[in-house]
């Protein structure tokens, strides 16, 4: 009785202290969302990868969103037509650098400053070299969804295969059966025709908020900040009860030397990170948890990498990338956060 008691004290700090900034950031990101056109920006891009990345990797300024509305942006990004690296930096960082996940860290680990700054530094430099690696691959069609790829702006179409009949070529495009096709259908339409799922996933053209009235422009802002609350919610309650469990339950004796370790801390981090899936806006307070007995490096690496690849973001990036993609992302990502931090941990060790 005495552990459950304390386990749901506990589980109150964690929510009562993150709710705050949970609510600011679904505000902040529906007002920026509605009354700022990403579309403007689309030409102020730089065409150079590098300096396209680290631009799309700070952009998160201008539109600070977690790793669930980070991705609905970066859609409309690539659908209009901004560089590849402006997009990845965007996906990846934006969900960290932005004033309203700066501030809550900042909240959460006051004390140790050097926590707050190596977030944004981490977070910032692996986001812009991802999205420089991914600037080499010009054409887009193997990356992305079809459904994103047709709408896409200056991205070459896909090439049908060719089939060489003497000395001409013929393009060929072979019938293929819906349900053989990739993608995900279900049974409707007329006469039982099989319709895919993601057909609708993405329009034609992004939907132009600013020649609507400021009536509906509040109203899609309240209707917007309702929905994001009530998904992000029950996240961040999960989060919250998880952290909460996990101090109470687990043998002390595990936790102390798990967290010691250089390595070890580093990687049961960033499975957590990955398993926990907790909106950036309140991770800093999750993480916070765990500050007296896991090392630095490891709670950065739980800082760095979860906001960029976790359950909930690789099912909300599957709307826009091949899963093949996305492992390399995950790949990517997880090798930088564990070079970036293991090095910070074997300096202060």
């Amino acid at each position: 009785m005495n552990q459950l008691n304390n386990g749901f004290t506990l589980f109150l700090s964690l929510l009562v202290e993150a709710m705050p900034f949970l609510l600011l950031g679904v505000l902040f990101s529906s007002l920026l969302l509605f009354f700022v056109d990403e579309r403007k920006l689309v030409e102020k891009m730089p065409k150079n990868p590098l300096l396209g990345a680290l631009v799309g990797s700070m952009i998160g300024f201008l539109f600070p969103v977690c790793e669930c509305g980070n991705v609905p942006v970066a859609r409309r990004f690539l659908i209009q037509g901004v560089p590849t690296p402006v997009a990845i930096g965007f996906l990846l960082a934006a969900p960290t650098i932005n004033p309203v996940v700066i501030w809550a860290t900042w909240t959460a680990f006051r004390d140790q400053p050097e926590i707050v700054v190596l977030r944004v530094v981490f977070s910032l430099a692996i986001a812009t070299i991802i999205g420089f690696v991914f600037s080499f691959q010009k054409d887009l069609n193997p990356i992305v969804q079809p459904a994103i790829a047709r709408y896409m702006k200056f991205n070459p179409p896909a090439q049908p295969e060719t089939k060489r009949r003497g000395k001409r070529y013929q393009v060929q495009q072979e019938t293929v059966p819906n349900l053989l096709q990739s993608g995900t259908y279900i049974l409707g339409g007329k006469a039982g025709i099989p319709l895919r799922i993601d057909a609708n996933l993405v329009p034609p053209t992004s939907i132009s908020t600013a020649s609507k009235p400021l009536a509906d422009k509040l109203r899609l802002v309240v209707d917007n900040s309702i929905q994001e609350l009530r998904e992000l919610g029950g996240v961040m309650i999960l989060g919250s009860a998880i952290a909460a469990a996990i101090q109470v339950l687990a043998p002390r004796e595990l936790i102390l030397s798990l967290g010691a370790g250089p390595i070890s801390s580093i990687a049961v981090m960033l499975i957590l990170a990955v398993v926990v899936s907790i909106c950036s806006t309140v991770d800093s307070f999750f993480a916070l948890s765990f500050a007296s007995t896991f090392s630095s490096g490891s709670l950065l690496a739980f800082l760095v990498f979860g906001p960029m690849i976790d359950i909930k973001s690789v099912g909300l990036m599957l709307s826009i990338f091949k899963p093949k993609t996305i492992f390399y992302l995950f790949a990517l990502a997880a090798q930088l956060t564990f070079v970036f931090t293991l090095f910070l941990n074997l300096h202060i060790f």
